[in-house]
């Protein structure tokens, strides 16, 4: 992405060395801002500090949400979730530290954005708050970005957009394999999404982390009879599909799979077909 052109002015040699550095640093922030908002359309605000980091135990409180939050949550061009990591790579290679640090306050300013509106219970307008914040973060990030990801899998979750909550949770493990709470979120959504094998490896490495998790412990109990009870359903629906196709293909020959008994044999566990003649269709 190009940067904004704007070049700065030359100094005051009126002044001193002092204001001098005070009025360049003013200038350098001016045309961050710019950039940033040429980049992703918002003109935020200094954010607030604050030392807290996670999300899910919901202690960031914030009295508003800014007036450039709104408008992220509300314009057409932040719709989709979308985040272009390569664009951003780019924008990125032209940047100073200072700039970065400067990105990175901001998507932490949108980051409790997201999550006062989570708290709230508006979760599409704090899924969009997150994708914004995840366009201004810079990539070297990676617990922040961790963290943003899995917060927006969090609001996708509760909007039951499980899917894309489940990819939201394979980036933040991308960028942080060890981050638990997003290993926990992806394991629960597999479960509800039906991929309980996936939920069942997902709970084993949450033990592997933290063996003395309870919620993983009990997944170790409850997922394995119900992997066996859908597989047996699963061998039932093929058996019952290639019986049907059995018939179909012995019916010209005025034969049906009832004239064919497999018995399994209790040792070797292989199986034997047996041909059966004068069977009622």
């Amino acid at each position: 992405m190009s940067q904004a052109s704007t070049a700065p002015a030359a100094a005051d040699t009126s002044k001193s060395d002092d204001e001098q550095f005070e009025d360049a640093q003013s200038k350098n922030e001016r045309y961050v801002d710019e950039v940033i908002e040429k980049v992703t359309g918002l003109s935020l605000k200094k954010p607030p500090e604050s030392d807290t980091e996670e999300f899910a135990d919901c202690e960031q409180t914030t009295e508003h949400v800014s007036a450039a939050g709104k408008e992220a949550a509300t314009s057409g061009d932040e719709a989709d979730d979308f985040v272009d990591e390569d664009s951003q790579r780019d924008y990125e290679t032209g940047l100073t530290e200072q700039q970065k640090t400067t990105n990175r306050a901001k998507a932490e300013e949108l980051k409790l954005q997201g999550n006062e509106l989570f708290k709230r219970g508006e979760h599409q307008q704090s899924a969009i708050i997150y994708t914004s914040a995840l366009r201004v973060c810079p990539l070297d990030s990676k617990e922040e970005r961790a963290i943003l990801y899995a917060n927006r899998a969090a609001a996708k979750s509760k909007l039951n957009c499980k899917p894309s909550a489940i990819d939201d949770c394979n980036k933040a493990l991308e960028y942080n394999p060890k981050y638990l709470k997003a290993l926990l979120r992806r394991a629960n959504l597999h479960e509800e999404t039906d991929k309980l094998d996936e939920s069942l490896e997902d709970f084993r490495k949450v033990l592997e982390l933290d063996p003395g998790n309870g919620e993983a412990r009990g997944a170790q109990v409850r997922l394995p009879p119900k992997i066996a009870e859908r597989n047996e359903r699963l061998k039932e629906e093929m058996m019952g599909k290639l019986k049907d196709l059995g018939n179909l293909i012995l019916r010209p020959f005025g034969l049906s799979t009832q004239n064919f008994q497999m018995q399994q044999d209790p040792q070797s566990g292989s199986y034997s077909i047996n041909f059966k003649q004068n069977t009622n269709q």
